[in-house]
């Protein structure tokens, strides 16, 4: 087993409770890390599970959410990395971070956790 690990992913999103989030959009980013079952095998990508893949469905994801949480795009982030090769792919983590939220106070971003 190894993992295949994309960091800092930046998206503009449509994500959130508040009308704003939704009509102006912000920025998030992710996190993603992925655990593969099979054993390494050779230099060939058949071999694997594409990262490429990853970002791609990632990004198409992000791009429609109207989602009102951040729990709700890292569950479906989830599922979908899960359905491109179930047979190779273990566990899925996922971190979402909101990098500027309309709520009062001093802090860098927010961020979920989750793995499946």
């Amino acid at each position: 087993m190894y993992h295949i690990k994309i960091n800092n992913m930046q998206f503009h999103s449509h994500i959130g409770v508040f009308q704003a989030e939704k009509d102006l959009g912000q920025r998030i980013e992710i996190d993603l890390k992925v655990a593969i079952m099979t054993p390494y095998q050779g230099d060939e990508l058949t071999d694997t599970v594409s990262y490429a893949d990853f970002y791609e469905v990632i990004a198409q994801l992000i791009a429609k959410s109207r989602a009102n949480l951040v729990e709700t795009i890292a569950h479906e982030i989830i599922q979908a990395i899960h359905a491109l090769d179930p047979d190779r792919i273990g566990s899925v983590a996922v971190k979402v971070r909101k990098i500027a939220v309309p709520i009062e106070g001093i802090f860098d971003h927010v961020e979920i956790e989750m793995e499946g």
